[in-house]
């Protein structure tokens, strides 16, 4: 079964940093991403990353403080979030998928395999 864990979540103070882990395990796939959502809100887009190219995007709110990368060796997407603050409160929810294109979508409907969440919290 394919399946994506995600893992580093935690408390860290406004201005702290935290790295998230997305182990994925299965079949390949073509594109990962990071998406969160705090409560009452929408599920928001935070980053993606091609596997094969690394080709990588980010929420316009996000960039310069979130960082995506992976390791192909351990088959590990990361989060590396700088400069938290407590708006980043939320739960992580890392998502893959296995479309032919190199871009990284967006859109969370065009992901085809999703983890349980992490949760992030930031406190002032």
């Amino acid at each position: 079964q394919v399946q994506l864990v995600e893992s580093g979540g935690g408390l860290v103070q406004a201005g702290g940093s935290l790295r998230l882990s997305c182990a994925a395990s299965g079949r390949t796939f073509t594109n990962y991403a990071w998406f969160r959502q705090a409560p009452v809100m929408e599920r928001e887009f935070v980053a993606a990353i091609n596997w094969s190219h690394g080709n990588t995007g980010y929420s316009d709110s996000l960039k310069g403080r979130f960082i995506i990368s992976r390791d192909n060796a351990k088959n590990t997407v990361y989060l590396q979030m700088n400069s938290l603050k407590p708006e980043d409160t939320a739960v992580y929810y890392c998502a893959a998928d296995w479309a032919r294109y190199s871009d990284p979508s967006v859109d969370m409907g065009e992901y085809d395999a999703w983890g349980q969440g992490t949760q992030v919290t930031v406190s002032s």
